[in-house]
């Protein structure tokens, strides 16, 4: 039976032309970019060259792009980095945010977190209210995980602005999939193996004139931002992937969003089955939901066992048995957020395999209410 893979807000496969690319540089081109010979000088201007691609795709400046490992380390690098006594954040970011804000917390700075509405979306005065002589810096997640929700991060942006505040945005589901405007964005994460890219690898972009302090220190690397020799394979890979995405951006989103609103259509029609997140307001590859009466464990094994891989909750933390933050910060009770369903659609999704994902998961779900403890009516 052949598998069809409907889970790549969690991560996606390499695609085959960002391989080529990396290849010679684990064993041919393998120089350490801070070596001043001919290896690692072909090293340093590879490295180079992909920064430029990167940050052409944001619209940045070359010199606003530091490479890191990772977007949960991007995220710590933000809020351990911009020194102060207030943060505000949402009630929805990813988990890393969440913690260190949790971490931060712990050590005398005082974080604002900001609701949102059942939607998902936050409101941008809400943000403006919560600004004090104090506030440092507002951390808002740019396209939700796990429900979709696009926030409205221009108008947020010019808030800060005008108040002379740093705002940072979570862009890890945006980025490579909408076109985003870093005008109003002092910074910005965004990762690599979301985008076909290599795991591994991510950046962070700092806007010229941001004053941040380094989480790693030693050899200097990244203009002293991240030191750590640098994984030039994962990161012309990342610039690869990037090259790949700004030539079919917009073609790309357009074809998501059409498979999307045909699985919203028809998963709506069975009974007790709810859009979480945005209706409109929603990254072009997210269809979230919840199933009233059923757990979405059971939901997503099921749909394993039919060969479609799916998540549920959120896939960095899907083993944890709380309820999902996000979806509780949108007003679901605990028992009602238990029973969540993402399917999030990349490259390689085809129309047949969202016809057979419509066409097996009202099944799944009647058998599994009839052995549900709850009791549905």
């Amino acid at each position: 039976m052949p598998k069809i893979y409907l889970d790549y807000a969690a991560t996606t496969p390499v695609d085959p032309r960002v391989v080529k690319a990396m290849l010679p540089y684990f064993t041919e081109k393998f120089g350490n970019t801070m070596s001043l010979h001919s290896f690692g000088q072909e090293a340093k201007i590879a490295l180079e060259k992909s920064r430029k691609i990167v940050a052409d795709l944001i619209g940045a400046k070359p010199n606003e792009i530091v490479f890191t490992g990772s977007a949960t380390e991007s995220n710590n690098m933000v809020l351990k980095g911009i020194k102060g006594k207030h943060i505000i954040v949402s009630s929805i970011e990813h988990s890393c945010i969440m913690e260190t804000a949790e971490w931060l917390e712990k050590r005398g700075v005082k974080i604002t977190r900001i609701p949102v509405d059942k939607k998902g979306l936050i409101n941008p005065l809400d943000i403006e209210r919560a600004i004090t002589k104090n506030t440092v810096l507002v951390s808002i997640i740019h396209g939700s995980n796990e429900i979709g929700t696009i926030q409205p991060i221009e108008e947020i942006g010019e808030i800060c602005k005008k108040r002379n505040i740093y705002f940072h945005t979570d862009a890890v589901q945006t980025f490579g999939k909408i076109p985003i405007n870093t005008t109003n964005i002092d910074l910005l994460t965004a990762s690599s193996h979301k985008i076909f890219g290599p795991k591994g690898v991510a950046c962070l972009f700092i806007k010229e004139g941001v004053g941040i302090e380094p989480l790693l220190h030693g050899g200097g690397q990244e203009n002293g931002l991240r030191s750590s020799t640098v994984n030039i394979a994962g990161i012309v890979g990342f610039a690869k992937a990037c090259e790949l995405c700004a030539k079919n951006m917009k073609k790309e989103a357009l074809r998501l969003t059409k498979l999307r609103d045909k699985i919203i259509k028809n998963v709506l029609k069975i009974n007790r089955a709810y859009l979480t997140g945005h209706d409109e307001k929603r990254l072009p590859n997210n269809a979230s939901f919840i199933f009233s009466f059923i757990e979405g464990e059971s939901l997503a094994i099921q749909l394993d066992l039919n060969g479609i891989a799916v998540s549920t909750g959120s896939a960095c933390s899907s083993m944890k048995l709380e309820p999902n933050h996000v979806l509780l910060a949108t007003g679901l009770k605990p028992v009602e957020a238990h029973g969540s369903l993402r399917i999030s659609l990349g490259r390689w999704t085809t129309e047949e395999e969202i016809d057979k994902l419509i066409k097996i998961l009202p099944g799944i779900v009647d058998k599994l209410r009839e052995i549900s403890p709850f009791k549905f009516k």
